[in-house]
């Protein structure tokens, strides 16, 4: 009997994990049952995902800058992926902004509505935090984000898992490397090459518990949303961000057809585990490690390429995030302060968007954070910020999981189209977990 693909494992796990949840929000104790005894399953999935983001980012980096043995070639690398991540987020952001400017789903919102999200989210724990959060890093000066990625001390880093940090240090590492006699630097390189193999082995051994953790993932997002009447309102606006999210998937799948000459069918078959983690988990940074794995082994893009290209991409390309935030600014704007909606600060929004994916973090909600920073830029009235974030808070989580997909599915496009450019993508060599288990057993 065929085994079952691991993506239609999670499929199941996730569909199951829904009607779950549906059916534990009827039961009298079933929301604390959900909080109590299942989503701890989920979260520590996530868990060992991050453990092994950082030594993976780490190895793959500093082996695959190693192997180069051209520096030049870094420095080609480096420059065709920022060109291609800042076009397919130019790309997000003008879909984003066409949409909702055509649709307009923030035009005639009922002040009752209006009214009643207000009074339910505008004090939220939640949304007051985004404010707070979004507060800090505009009291920051102007190069503060270029200081952040220079760490000064990379154990805190690894710790903390400043991932631009890492990405640095990693670079720095695998340079220094170039620069020393091959011989001086065998042992070293040798030692990471054999980390990131046994990584990428806990990355095999990890996703059988896949299934199984998006079950508890999924149960437990669904019990939060008590609140349908709320959601039904606000479902034009997410419809506008899932239409876009949409287009921007068919548009990597455009890019992998002609560019890199390869089946966008085979393409999403063999992205898609790393696609519904990334949809479960809300977190590009914790299904990093899966991506890389999909990507190198699946997608037979070289190491080197992968190693350099996905961590970047994880803290610099949110072509999905920045989408979301060009239609939630002009939804926002369309509901309390129609007379912000100029051709001018729309284009501020471009800017400021572009620029705000750079610096969102990979994790659960980082981009209403930058939403504010988005908002703001154009003069949006700072006593209107809390009930325009109570407009969206509602249904940021399951446009989130939607985002993530789109971010993860860039990382990996621009992987492929990367490695096509540098002659680096070869025939995928899957591994599975239990290659080497009868010789040890």
């Amino acid at each position: 009997m065929k085994k079952l693909a691991l993506h239609w494992k999670i499929i199941i796990g996730m569909v199951l994990g829904i009607i779950f949840g549906f059916i534990m929000n009827t039961v009298d104790g079933g929301k604390g049952f959900v909080i109590d005894w299942i989503a701890p399953f989920g979260k520590i999935f996530i868990n060992l995902l991050k453990l092994i983001a950082v030594p993976l980012i780490l190895a793959s980096l500093i082996k695959g800058i190693s192997d180069l043995k051209d520096i030049s070639k870094i420095k080609t690398m480096g420059l065709r992926t920022i060109i291609i991540y800042v076009g397919t987020t130019l790309v997000a952001i003008i879909i984003g902004l066409t949409i909702v400017n055509f649709v307009g789903p923030g035009k005639g919102m009922p002040q009752e509505t209006i009214e009643k999200i207000k009074l339910k989210y505008e004090n939220d724990a939640g949304v007051v935090d985004k404010l707070a959060k979004a507060s800090a890093q505009q009291d920051a000066g102007p190069l503060q984000a270029l200081v952040d990625i220079f760490p000064s001390n990379i154990f805190t880093s690894l710790g903390e898992a400043k991932m631009l940090q890492v990405i640095f240090f990693a670079l720095f590492v695998g340079i220094c490397l170039l620069l020393i006699p091959e011989k001086k630097a065998k042992p070293l390189v040798d030692f990471f090459d054999s980390l990131n193999e046994v990584v990428m082995k806990m990355v095999d051994l990890i996703m059988l518990f896949a299934p199984y953790a998006v079950f508890a993932l999924m149960a437990n997002v669904i019990i939060a949303f008590d609140d349908t009447t709320i959601l039904v309102k606000l479902l034009k606006y997410a419809g506008c961000v899932v239409s876009g999210l949409a287009l921007m998937i068919g548009f990597y799948l455009f890019l992998i057809k002609v560019y890199t000459k390869k089946s966008p069918q085979w393409f999403l078959n063999k992205i898609s585990p790393a696609q519904l983690l990334a949809f479960s988990t809300s977190s590009s940074a914790a299904t990093l490690p899966v991506t890389m794995e999909r990507v190198e082994e699946h997608l037979g893009v070289d190491k080197e390429v992968s190693g350099f290209v996905l961590p970047v991409g994880a803290t610099v390309n949110m072509d999905g995030t920045s989408l979301y935030q060009g239609i939630a600014a002009v939804f926002i704007m369309q509901v309390i302060w129609p007379e912000g909606l100029t051709f001018t600060n729309q284009l501020v929004i471009i800017a400021t968007a572009l620029l705000a994916s750079i610096g969102s973090a990979a994790v659960p909600s980082a981009g209403m954070v930058m939403l504010v920073i988005v908002l703001e830029s154009i003069g949006f009235p700072a006593e209107l910020l809390p009930i325009g974030l109570a407009l969206i808070f509602a249904v940021d989580r399951p446009l989130d999981m939607c985002r993530t997909v789109v971010n993860v599915t860039g990382d990996a496009t621009v992987s492929m189209m990367v490695a096509k450019s540098l002659n680096k993508l070869h025939e995928p060599k899957p591994k599975e977990w239990d290659d080497h288990y009868e010789a040890v057993k």
